[in-house]
């Protein structure tokens, strides 16, 4: 028996290190670029070589005190928190009316509703433009804060919709049948329970505002250039070493940014339990 079981046992330890190893190599293929651009964020060489011939921090001094990347990043922060807004409100409403929806409809509806995860942005974009050139929404903040709420909010709608698959339904009911109006229920019972999966969707929904540069470039005006806008054109125009700096900025607001999902997945698992 033992010898039979020998075999198995090192090819299970064999097939664990190959994993190991394998998830490794991946690991370090996929943080190689940001590895390679934060040492770069501190070069005082004006080209982006290696070796670095010393360190500086000349290039976040000339991204914190520049006011064309301020004014970037102060639109990509307003676009972003507004559209995150706007996605939990309307994320939220879609995913309690398709989680109580008993309809052969329901996934084409939900199809629908996570279409714009599906469809390439540049499609999105060039439909939004023609969309909204003549209603006056292109230039102006208004027609950005609109088609990034509708980009960003099917990630509100799914993580919402995970949350209230473990939702006792009974509890809303229960409150109603005790005389409290819908609108309290909600508040007192339901978003207590879903706003870990809320929190996690605001904070996709910002992200991927945050982060969308091919609807700004068709539909945004000189006043409302954001920080990948300006990346992007920095890049193409003139490589300077200040968007390294930035970069390792953005890297660092979205570790931050993971983390705090984690801890919410966490303290979701704990509600979990705790109902359970």
């Amino acid at each position: 028996m033992s010898a039979n079981q020998s075999p198995q046992t090192a090819s299970q330890r064999a097939a664990w290190i190959a994993t190991v190893v394998a998830s490794t190599l991946v690991f370090i293929f996929l943080m190689a670029p940001i590895l390679a651009i934060v040492p770069l964020s501190f070069s005082s060489s004006t080209y982006l070589t290696y070796p670095l011939p010393g360190l500086s921090l000349r290039w976040y001094e000339d991204f914190l005190g520049s006011a064309r990347w301020m004014n970037s990043l102060k639109n990509s922060v307003i676009i972003g928190v507004a559209s995150a807004m706007l996605s939990m409100v309307l994320g939220t409403l879609a995913s309690l009316g398709l989680a109580q929806w008993k309809s052969k409809w329901k996934p084409l509806v939900l199809a629908v509703v996570l279409s714009p995860m599906v469809v390439p942005v540049v499609i999105t974009a060039v439909g939004v433009y023609f969309f909204f050139a003549p209603l006056g929404l292109t230039g102006n903040y208004l027609g950005l804060i609109l088609v990034h709420t509708a980009l960003a909010t099917p990630f509100v709608v799914i993580t919402v919709s995970a949350t209230l698959q473990s939702f006792d339904m009974t509890l809303a009911r229960a409150a109603a049948s005790l005389g409290a109006p819908p609108l309290l229920t909600f508040r007192k019972v339901i978003l207590p329970l879903i706003l870990p999966g809320l929190a996690s969707g605001a904070l996709f929904a910002f992200a991927t505002s945050f982060d969308e540069v091919v609807t700004v470039l068709f539909l945004a005006g000189p006043e409302q250039r954001t920080l990948p806008r300006e990346m992007f054109s920095g890049i193409r125009e003139n490589i300077s070493p200040t968007i390294t700096a930035v970069a390792v900025v953005l890297t660092v607001i979205s570790v931050c940014m993971l983390s705090t999902l984690e801890i919410l997945r966490r303290r979701n698992e704990r509600l979990k339990g705790n109902a359970e």
